[in-house]
């Protein structure tokens, strides 16, 4: 879908800080907040904007091992997998992947415990043939949000 400048300018705000009002919004863009609020209303109908959520500091709240996982699947079930390990909490990516590995996930782990049962729960899965796993020693950058 495309989007205008205007539509861009206002997505790259709100990734900002989305927590803003829409007067803010418009005093910042130099534009009436009925014309901010008629684009989100705009933007969230096309799903063009799915949602809003908030930034955690994993480390203070106990995850302090980020670990990406790749996966080599069997018995073509790669999208049924994929849909299962979405839905776990401590789950932050899901990828398929060209070439192999097949997938990719992210995942934040309290400890080596926790990240070795993870790791033993995936090898009992009837699609994992095979894992690879890969531990962050240093995060140099981390942020999810792209701006347009």
């Amino acid at each position: 879908m495309a989007v205008d400048n205007l539509d861009k300018c206002i997505l790259v705000e709100l990734l900002k800080n989305s927590k803003r009002s829409y007067r803010q919004l418009a005093g910042k863009l130099g534009i009436a907040p009925g014309t901010v609020l008629k684009r989100i209303k705009d933007m969230e109908s096309k799903g063009i904007i799915k949602g809003y959520s908030i930034i955690i500091d994993q480390e203070k709240l106990s995850s302090q091992i980020i670990a990406l996982i790749e996966i080599i699947s069997s018995g073509g079930k790669l999208e049924e997998m994929g849909k299962k390990l979405s839905k776990l909490q401590n789950i932050y990516g899901v990828y398929e992947t060209t070439g192999s590995p097949d997938a990719i996930i992210i995942g934040k782990f309290r400890d080596t415990d926790e990240l070795g049962k993870f790791a033993r729960y995936l090898l009992g899965l009837p699609s994992v043939s095979r894992t690879n796993t890969h531990v962050v020693l240093n995060t140099v950058k981390e942020d999810f949000r792209i701006l347009i």
